[in-house]
């Protein structure tokens, strides 16, 4: 049987929850985890990660309250409580030593060294503990984190802009802007929910683009570029803003040492595939978690979009319709492409953004 939460109960979840994406792009590839500590009906304090290696959420919240105040208090955490040591001490411990009475968390951490045993240390303990509240919503701000513990890879987003007549610029090589202004702004705003983005040299040879948050908050994603031959021009946005922003350029066997060797003296990070004339998806994925990504938002071009859909990688599409006709251009995506079918997928959201509309896809056969 499920438990009774109140209305109270929910919005210090919801508190809990906002909490913990403070933490975006500072501490992947842990998760995302905030805390609400509570006694009659107050709220005492609260916390959330801050950094990869920093105090867990459970921690921060606790931190410097003396015993008389944490005793019988009921802590609110968005993701079950470790109970493991890693690069910090186990939170469950923490938890007992404090003399927490009451425990709510909303999912359980499907890391194999906790995966509820966690929550049974607690209970075993003699704390009152549950499971379960806002629990879908904890699963989507974390997304990143269960998609990098099930396949081993980000979370991985597809976006474009196209016209009405699905066109994404009227001629090859040369950019038609097509997204009005609200919709740049709501795209930096997707960016920043992002650890990194990705395009094809392409993009950057045709574009020139900085992929950066326009002026909004957040931590810088990772900027990793897809570029078999290391053509990633050296006067491009990208390599000149490279020391502000990260850069990665993922590149094939072929690629000139001597190209590698400049893009890196500039700062931009080179991954070198020596068997391969081009860096497979699958490969550069596997090595994204590892440098903080846990997301990636994938922008293009067409034949990017078309190597992913066809690799069935994508987790989610974005579409930008804006009211416009090209009437000649390019596709979204580049040849036959039998995964970009419609009955692949389903519409799970859609809002207006100025006069552009945006469509949200998952995969049909997958429950989130």
């Amino acid at each position: 049987m499920k438990p009774s939460w109140s209305a109270i109960d929910r919005g210090w979840m919801q508190r809990a929850l906002a909490l913990a994406e403070l933490g975006r792009g500072a501490v992947a590839p842990n998760p995302l985890v905030g805390a609400v500590l509570v006694k009659d009906g107050r709220r005492l304090a609260e916390g959330w990660h801050h950094r990869l290696g920093g105090p867990h959420a459970e921690a921060d919240c606790l931190r410097g309250l003396p015993l008389s105040v944490t005793r019988g208090a009921h802590l609110l955490v968005s993701l079950e409580p470790c109970c493991h040591t890693g690069r910090t001490p186990p939170c469950t411990e923490l938890i007992l030593r404090r003399g927490i009475a009451h425990v709510t968390v909303a999912m359980e951490d499907p890391n194999p060294q906790v995966a509820g045993q966690g929550l049974a240390r607690l209970r075993a303990a003699g704390l009152d503990v549950e499971c379960g509240l806002l629990q879908e919503q904890a699963r989507t701000l974390n997304r990143g984190f269960l998609t990098h513990l099930r396949l081993g890879r980000p979370w991985l987003t597809l976006k474009w802009a196209q016209s009405l007549d699905g066109r994404i610029t009227a001629e090859a090589g040369r950019p038609t802007t097509l997204s009005g202004a609200e919709s740049r702004r709501e795209t930096a705003r997707l960016r920043a929910r992002h650890g990194g983005i990705l395009v094809g040299v392409g993009t950057v040879l045709a574009d020139d683009p900085g992929l950066g948050l326009r002026g909004e908050p957040g931590v810088a994603p990772l900027r990793v570029v897809l570029d078999s031959s290391a053509r990633l021009p050296l006067e491009s946005q990208l390599v000149r803003t490279a020391r502000r922003q990260p850069v990665l350029v993922a590149c094939g066997r072929r690629a000139p040492l001597q190209r590698r060797q400049r893009l890196a003296e500039a700062g931009v990070r080179v991954l070198c595939h020596g068997d391969a004339l081009r860096p497979p998806l699958d490969w550069v994925l596997a090595q994204l978690p590892a440098l903080g990504v846990d997301s990636l938002l994938v922008e293009g071009g067409a034949a990017v979009h078309a190597a992913f859909l066809g690799a069935r990688l994508a987790d989610e599409l974005v579409i930008i319709t804006a009211p416009r006709l090209l009437g000649r251009g390019l596709s979204p995506v580049e040849g036959e492409v039998p995964a970009f079918d419609p009955a692949h997928w389903r519409l799970s959201a859609q809002h207006q953004v100025g006069a552009d509309s945006w469509h949200w896809w998952r995969p049909a056969n997958r429950e989130a």
